[in-house]
């Protein structure tokens, strides 16, 4: 299916999203693209729990919550989000560009944002038989590799598998909601913050086991409906752990993946920007957030948001040659898409 669009953004974290707003207040729209079957990147899939502090105005605000009101206020902007894929081409068509991702979707767009992180992420996917079958499941069944909606797992048995504070976070934010949940890691050893793990602890045989020393072995259901999980010891010794859904979290991978390729400068798989636009050296590619880098950038989610109006800024005289923009303060102009 074919697109266009005023600028197309390469990445849905809250830069990426922040950047829908910016072009929105000069009246150009968006088309969005993501890996992650999720809006939100790395706040979404790492951290949603967390508390994040140097976000102006909040005090203290989780990932997931930042990014609930990312979307809230870009929403009136009708973006178009093109999930679970990437862009694998782009090519230069007359003054703008058009973008092919791996589910075949083309968009043509008159500038492009990168706001991409270090790169596309993705699930490391746990070493199991078929586990393709019982991916993409929205029922609170299956195996996920991020949460969206906890209350989805409303009453599911769920197993959780890793070690880290995304593993334990959901732990604890899913105890209460889900029926009954396994924690399993391979070592009673963890990863995430002493306060959670002591909490993670507290909750042991109080409708949450932990399951230890134990690594993930075999899925077992039908027509790709999750039923138990087997779990294997060093030593052999195997648990079948009944399931409705299995929450893996082993981190995720990145890189630049087609990016890399796309004839623009790099720097230690960074994209170089001119600070004052954030045009990279291609022009009409602008790059902002982590993957973006100058001389005294600070990789700050608030650094990024600075950046998607400066790239929003310098994209409006290439869209509308020869008008001139007069910048004007939300104060007096109002949100945009409200009217």
């Amino acid at each position: 299916m074919s697109h266009k669009t005023d600028v197309a953004v390469i990445g849905a974290g809250p830069v990426g999203l922040f950047a829908i707003f910016e072009c929105g207040m000069l009246g150009m729209r968006c088309h969005v693209v993501d890996a992650l079957d999720a809006i939100g990147g790395q706040c979404s899939a790492l951290y949603p729990e967390k508390p994040i502090y140097d976000i102006p105005a909040f005090a203290r605000i989780s990932g997931a919550e930042l990014v609930e009101r990312l979307e809230q206020q870009a929403t009136p902007l009708k973006p178009v989000f093109h999930l679970g894929q990437r862009v694998e081409k782009l090519e230069r068509l007359g003054e703008g560009f058009r973008l092919t991702t791996s589910k075949g979707a083309v968009i043509e767009a008159g500038a492009v944002i990168i706001a991409a992180g270090a790169g596309a992420f993705g699930p490391n996917r746990p070493p199991l038989a078929g586990i393709e079958a019982y991916e993409g499941q929205s029922d609170g069944r299956g195996v996920h590799y991020l949460v969206r909606r906890p209350e989805d797992f409303r009453g599911r048995r769920i197993v959780i598998a890793g070690g880290g504070d995304s593993a334990v976070d959901w732990a604890l934010a899913l105890h209460g909601i889900a029926d009954h949940i396994a924690f399993v890691h391979r070592r009673d050893q963890f990863r995430a913050a002493p306060d959670s793990v002591a909490r993670l602890r507290a909750l042991d045989g109080k409708g949450l086991d932990i399951v230890v020393p134990f690594q993930l072995d075999a899925l077992a259901g039908d027509s790709g409906r999750l039923e138990a999980v087997t779990v294997r010891s060093l030593d052999g010794e195997t648990r079948r752990l009944p399931a409705d859904a299995l929450l893996a979290f082993f981190g995720l991978k990145s890189d630049l993946g087609p990016i890399a390729t796309w004839g623009m400068e790099l720097a230690l798989h960074h994209l170089p920007v001119d600070p004052a636009t954030c045009q990279t050296s291609q022009p009409g590619i602008f790059a902002i957030g982590d993957v973006a880098t100058y001389r005294g950038k600070l990789k700050l989610i608030l650094t990024g948001f600075a950046e998607a109006a400066a790239a929003a800024h310098a994209i409006f005289p290439l869209l509308h040659r020869g008008q001139p923009l007069h910048f004007e303060y939300s104060t007096s102009k109002g949100a945009p898409g409200t009217a």
